[in-house]
C-alpha cells in the first residue's frame, strides 16, 4: 500500500473529523500534515455554541423526573402529549447536530463531541436534560477530562439514566457509582463490589431540581465513612471522582478506548501505555492527547489507515460533506440512522455504541451499500428495521393505523419512498476533477474516496455513464461510493 500525502491528509480529515469537504479536495495532495491539522486546530478553538431546541426550561420542568408528584397528577394523555412533544424535539436536536457535522468548520471538536457522546451514554425521552448534556460534551470536549467527567457526573440526564435520584441514606442505589467506575473512568476488573458499595454511599443526595440544575441534598447524604479503592475518609461524589482520577487505571482505560476509535481496533499497548501516561502527566488534557496521536508518524502507518468501519453517523456526515445536498425531508436521516443501528441520542445501553464489526451484519451491509443510490434517487428500498418504540423518535406516528407493533418492509418503503432522496449540489465536487484526464478519471476519483484501494476499474466502468465527463464523474462517485471499500476510513 503506497502512503501518498493525500492518503495521509484524507486520514486524518476521517480521524480527526468526518471526511473532507469537496472544497478541500484540491488542495490535499500538497498541503502538509502539521499545517492541516493546524488548521484544525484553530477552527476548534473558539467556544461552541449551544445547540437550542428545546423552547424553554418549563418544558424541563414537566417533562423531567424531579417532581415526581406533579408528573403523576398529570392525566394519561397529558403524559402522552409531552412524551410526543419531546420526541418530535429530540428529531431536532438530531437534525441540528448532525448539521453541525457536516458543515461545522470545527470538525474537531465535533468528532470529539460524538467520541464522548457514545463513551458518556445517556437515553433520555427528556429533550431538555439531553440537550443540556449535549451542550456539556460539546463545550469540554477537547478541554480536560476531569471537568468533562464533573459536569457529566452532575447533569440531570446522567443522574436521571443511572438513578442517582434515588440514592439516598440507609438505602443508597448503586447503578450510578457502577457505572462510572465500569464505563466512564477505571474499566471493569479495576475495583471491587464493594468499592461500588462504598462509592454510591458518597454520591447519596446528588441529583437535579425540576429545571434540570444539580442539586446536593445534604439531608439525603451518608456523611459516615468511606473505603474507596483503599482510601478511607468521609468521602462525597467530588471525592470518589478525584479518587478515581488519581489511579492511573483511569488514565489507561480512557486512552485504550480513544485509540480504539481514532486509530485501530487492535491496540498497541506499548503505544497506549505511552500516551497514557502522558495524559495522565498532563492533568486529563485532551487536545494535548489527541495532537500526539495525530502528529506522530505510527499514525499515519498503513495498518492505520482504511481498517475501521464507519459509524453510521460517519458514514453519513461523510457523504454529505463530499456531495453538498438538500433533503427533500431531512426526516429521512432518522430512518437511516435507524435502519444502520445509531441514532444519535438513543444508545442501545449504557455502555453506547459497541462500535468496529458490530456495525454490520447481513442487513445494515447491504443498506449500506444502497445509501448514496438511495440518497440520489436512482434506488429503490426494501428494509425490514427492529422495533422499538423510543428509537421510532415518533416516526411511528406518520404510519397507518398499526403503528410501531405492525411496522414491515412494505411500510417502511412508503416512509422511505416518501422521504428519500435529496438534490445533491454537483458543481463544487464536480470542479476538482475539470483537468482530470478521461483516462484517468476513475483512479483520481477513487483515490479521493476510498482509502483502501484495489477495485476492478473494468467492472466500475461497465456501470459509469460515459456519455460525457460529468455523466462519468457522478456515476463513478456513486459506484464508488456504494463499495464495502467506502464502508472503511
Amino acid at each position: 500500500m503506497v502512503v501518498t500525502n493525500q492518503l495521509r491528509n484524507q486520514h486524518l480529515l476521517w480521524r480527526a473529523g468526518f471526511g473532507p469537504k469537496a472544497e478541500q479536495v484540491q488542495f490535499l495532495a500538497s498541503i502538509s500534515q502539521k499545517e492541516l491539522f493546524s488548521k484544525l486546530v484553530k477552527s476548534s478553538d473558539k467556544r461552541p455554541e449551544s445547540i437550542q431546541v428545546a423552547k424553554n426550561s418549563f418544558d424541563g420542568i414537566m417533562k423531567g423526573f424531579a417532581d415526581a408528584g406533579k408528573i403523576q397528577s398529570l392525566t394519561q394523555e397529558q403524559k402522552q402529549q409531552m412524551r410526543k412533544q419531546s420526541r418530535e424535539e429530540l428529531k431536532n436536536l438530531n437534525g441540528r447536530w448532525m448539521e453541525e457535522m457536516v458543515n461545522a468548520e470545527d470538525q474537531l471538536r465535533e468528532k470529539m463531541s460524538l467520541f464522548w457522546h457514545g463513551h458518556f451514554a445517556s437515553r433520555n425521552l427528556n429533550v431538555f436534560f439531553q440537550q443540556q448534556l449535549l451542550d456539556i460534551v460539546r463545550q469540554n470536549a477537547l478541554g480536560d477530562f476531569r471537568t468533562l467527567l464533573r459536569e457529566v457526573s452532575k447533569s440531570a440526564a446522567m443522574l436521571a439514566f443511572l438513578n442517582n435520584q434515588q440514592n439516598r441514606k440507609q438505602h443508597p442505589n448503586e447503578n450510578f457509582a457502577r457505572e462510572v467506575m465500569e464505563l466512564f473512568t477505571m474499566g471493569r476488573g479495576n475495583y471491587t463490589e464493594n468499592d461500588i458499595k462504598e462509592a454510591a454511599r458518597a454520591f447519596t443526595g446528588w441529583g437535579f431540581d425540576g429545571g434540570g440544575q444539580f442539586v446536593f441534598r445534604q439531608q439525603w447524604h451518608d456523611d459516615g465513612q468511606k473505603t474507596v479503592l483503599g482510601k478511607r475518609g468521609n468521602f462525597d461524589g467530588d471525592d470518589v471522582l478525584e479518587i478515581l482520577l488519581d489511579n492511573k487505571k483511569t488514565a489507561q482505560f480512557i486512552t485504550r478506548k480513544i485509540y480504539r476509535f481514532f486509530v485501530n481496533d487492535v491496540p498497541d499497548e506499548a503505544v497506549v501505555n505511552s500516551l497514557a501516561e502522558q495524559f495522565y502527566k498532563s492533568g486529563y488534557d485532551i487536545s494535548r492527547l489527541m495532537e500526539t496521536i495525530y502528529s506522530s508518524d505510527w499514525f499515519y502507518d498503513p495498518k492505520n489507515i482504511g481498517n475501521r468501519i464507519k459509524s453510521p453517523v460517519e458514514l453519513l456526515v461523510g457523504i454529505r460533506r463530499m456531495l453538498p445536498m438538500a433533503f427533500n425531508n431531512p426526516d429521512v436521516q432518522l430512518l437511516f440512522q435507524r435502519v444502520l443501528g445509531q441514532i444519535l441520542f438513543y444508545p442501545p445501553n449504557v455502555a453506547g455504541w459497541p462500535g468496529g464489526k458490530a456495525w454490520i451484519d447481513s442487513s445494515t451491509l447491504m443498506f449500506r451499500l444502497r445509501v448514496p443510490q438511495l440518497l440520489v434517487g436512482t434506488d429503490e428500498v426494501n428494509i425490514n428495521p427492529k422495533t422499538d418504540d423510543d428509537q421510532q423518535m415518533g416516526m411511528g406516528d406518520m404510519e397507518s393505523p398499526s403503528k410501531v407493533k405492525s411496522r414491515n418492509a412494505a411500510a417502511y418503503k412508503k416512509l422511505m419512498d416518501k422521504f428519500a432522496g435529496a438534490t445533491v449540489e454537483w458543481d463544487v465536487y464536480l470542479q476538482n476533477f475539470t483537468s482530470t484526464e478521461k483516462t484517468k478519471m476513475i483512479e483520481t476519483l477513487s483515490q479521493t474516496l476510498l482509502q483502501r484501494q484495489g477495485l476492478n476499474k473494468n467492472l466500475l466502468l461497465k456501470y459509469a455513464d460515459i456519455s460525457g465527463r460529468d455523466n462519468l464523474v457522478k456515476s463513478v462517485t456513486i459506484e464508488l461510493m456504494s463499495t464495502p471499500e467506502y464502508q472503511l476510513c
